[in-house]
């Protein structure tokens, strides 16, 4: 604890934070001129601050840690206050192709990458999920930011991810069986009982979720903060215990909310999700070598580029089959094309795993490149005439029809 700590100690800690946190700042304000992510340069970050040498105290890296863990939890928990579990079957139901199609264009190149740098079957399927998954946080600021949540096409968008992150609470506990090593009983075991964790979390948000709501409820913001901070907390590590990923715990909680604390739980837990996050990307970025960057620099262009390409079909071939325009299906597949929590949640895992050194400078570029070519795609609200399908519609920044 930073109060305990002597006060030499507690100031050091203090100055480390508070210059970490207002060069965030810096960096969030430059990214909001410009109408981009701020993921790439909070990556940026923690890769300069990385080379440099700086030494952080432990007391310090102890709690960008677990600030950084708590920012994964938050970003899944708003994504899951978009829906009802009402909402969330039904959304299942109306997206299941699409979301089928998203996961065969999007981790493929990941696995047949992985397949020519020679990488273990395991590896390559930890870069398929890095390649697949598009990233729910950033995808949800760019359209709030550009003020697409009322089109057409969004309700695709916001399916395709939810697609995803469920996708996610089958993934991950078997990706985690598979790197921990257990034998195919204890295995099938452990993704069994997740299976009935998730299903049971389900069942009691249908259920009784308006009732939770309606204890949660009691006026007051600050009792609401810290009555639903405390929910995810719990749920998360319960869940996590089971070897589910806590991210999925702190979805479904969020899907279980209803009501005036739906509402209410966005206005507060945005401000605190937004810098969780930011401490995410840095941490992630501070543990790699920046000197295993540039030898991973051309498979992580080509694999960007093959990422944009596949999530941009996507958004064509799903915005054809649900009958979107060209203009609605053009910004569903820029919308998608950026990646970030959860692509580095899953190469956090493989490299804890230690299944491939060049898994984490990989992912980081990859990320990079991805999050950055989708905060300049996604400004353009019509396809560029060279894109199938385009007809005769010009590229424009004006309208979100």
């Amino acid at each position: 604890m930073i109060l305990a700590a002597s006060g030499g100690g507690a100031a050091e800690a203090f100055v480390q934070l508070g210059v970490l946190v207002v060069l965030l700042a810096v960096l969030g304000r430059t990214a909001l001129r410009f109408r981009m992510s701020p993921v790439p340069l909070y990556l940026l970050l923690g890769l300069v601050v990385g080379v440099s040498g700086a030494d952080a105290s432990t007391l310090t890296q102890d709690f960008v840690d677990v600030a950084a863990e708590i920012g994964v939890l938050l970003l899944l928990f708003m994504l899951g206050l978009e829906f009802t579990p009402a909402e969330l079957t039904g959304e299942l139901r109306r997206s299941a192709r699409a979301g089928v199609l998203d996961l065969v264009l999007n981790a493929t190149p990941g696995v047949v990458l992985g397949l020519v740098l020679g990488w273990s079957p395991v590896a390559c399927a930890v870069l398929g999920g890095v390649t697949y998954i598009s990233s729910s946080g950033v995808v949800s600021k760019l359209l709030d930011d550009l003020g697409r949540r009322g089109n057409r096409e969004t309700s695709l968008i916001l399916g395709v991810l939810v697609l995803e992150d469920l996708a996610m609470i089958v993934f991950l506990p078997v990706l985690g069986v598979t790197l921990s090593g257990l034998g195919l009983v204890e295995g099938a075991v452990d993704v069994a009982v997740a299976a009935a964790i998730v299903v049971t979390v389900i069942v009691v948000a249908h259920r009784y979720g308006e009732h939770i709501s309606r204890f949660l409820w009691s006026g007051s913001d600050e009792v609401l903060l810290l009555s639903i901070l405390g929910l995810v907390l719990l749920v998360s590590g319960l869940v996590e215990r089971a070897d589910v990923s806590a991210a999925v715990g702190a979805f479904l909680v969020g899907v279980g909310l209803s009501g005036p604390v739906q509402h209410r739980a966005a206005d507060l837990i945005g401000p605190l999700r937004d810098l969780f996050a930011a401490l995410f990307f840095f941490l992630f970025a501070l543990e790699i070598d920046l000197g295993a960057v540039p030898g991973v620099l051309v498979p992580a262009a080509v694999l960007a580029l093959a990422g944009v390409v596949s999530k941009l079909a996507t958004g064509e071939v799903a915005g054809r089959w649900a009958g979107r325009g060209p203009p609605g299906r053009w910004r569903a597949g820029t919308a998608l094309v950026a990646r970030g929590e959860f692509s580095v949640v899953i190469a956090g895992l493989g490299v804890a795993a230690g299944v491939e050194p060049d898994l984490a400078p990989l992912t980081a570029a990859y990320v990079l490149l991805v999050t950055t070519t989708a905060s300049v795609l996604v400004r353009w609200d019509r396809p560029p005439s060279w894109w199938p399908g385009a007809g005769r519609s010009a590229p424009s920044i004006r309208g979100h029809q």
